[in-house]
């Protein structure tokens, strides 16, 4: 039996999912994306989860595509595929699964993320990165444009210069400089970046998921707003929010001088 592509572990409240094709620096395949956006969901509906960590097996996070995946791999002759099959039906749903997941998500970057592996890191909550970590589009030396979000995600993380420059030439970028640019919240040493990412999900596990989630959804929504709009969205969100659970706990808990106990969903 073949080695399953990702792997699930569970720690206290928290889903760690490894992509695992070491072999290959963990590069995708059509069924790699239908397990990672299966796990996605199961994980975010599950209420003894309240935050997943996304890192690589071996010594690379995820080498993008795999070029030699029946869906990308050239046909007998040279005849073309259709790549947007492959986006349309397997990347689209997994980059939706990641951004609209129910639970934070932080990822742990421990080597080479390039291409749509790169759009992976992007698309996460949080992003922490191993000093030893490379961040490269690689695109154009196929042909092809950035996918997988990475055109929504990367001007906005970035701006557009440095963006532009990154697509158009292709060139690597540093886990150091990817942080002083804003693409990772963190660079750390290769042998503390999972136990700072551990330590930064159990973090977020131990706040009330909700809010969180609902931060995320209007930054997200912000971007493409004018400002007295997102005023307006926030002002909805704070008065559902206000209602929950995990605000009334949160205010008790602060009066009471005691840890809270979220568990708004």
């Amino acid at each position: 039996m073949a080695d399953p592509q990702i792997l699930i572990e569970r720690e206290e409240n928290i889903a760690i999912l490894r992509l695992n094709r070491p072999q290959a620096l963990n590069a995708f395949t059509a069924d790699m994306l239908v397990q990672i956006r299966e796990a996605l969901d199961r994980l975010g509906a599950d209420v003894g989860v309240r935050a997943i960590l996304i890192t690589g097996e071996g010594r690379g996070f995820c080498a993008g595509q795999d070029l030699s995946d029946p869906f990308v791999a050239p046909n007998p002759g040279g005849k073309p595929k259709d790549i947007g099959h492959l986006i349309d039906h397997y990347y689209i749903p997994m980059a939706l699964s990641l951004r609209d997941c129910r639970v934070p998500t932080v990822c742990a970057v421990n080597g080479v993320a390039a291409g749509a592996g790169m759009s992976l890191a992007m698309g996460c909550d949080l992003v922490y990165a191993s000093d030893a970590a490379v961040f490269v589009l690689g695109f154009n030396k196929i042909g092809l444009i950035p996918d997988c979000g990475a055109t929504w995600l990367l001007p906005r993380l970035v701006g557009r210069a440095k963006a532009m420059e990154m697509a158009l030439l292709g060139d690597k970028l540093s886990a150091t400089d990817a942080e002083l640019l804003g693409l990772v919240a963190r660079t750390v040493q290769a042998d503390q970046l999972f136990g700072a990412a551990k330590a930064a999900a159990l973090r977020l596990a131990s706040l009330p998921t909700r809010a969180l989630v609902e931060t995320r959804r209007l930054f997200d929504a912000a971007q493409r707003s004018e400002f007295e709009p997102a005023l307006r969205a926030e002002s909805r969100a704070q008065s559902q929010l206000g209602f929950a659970h995990d605000y009334s706990e949160g205010v008790a808990a602060f009066m009471q001088k005691r840890p809270p106990q979220f568990d708004d969903r």
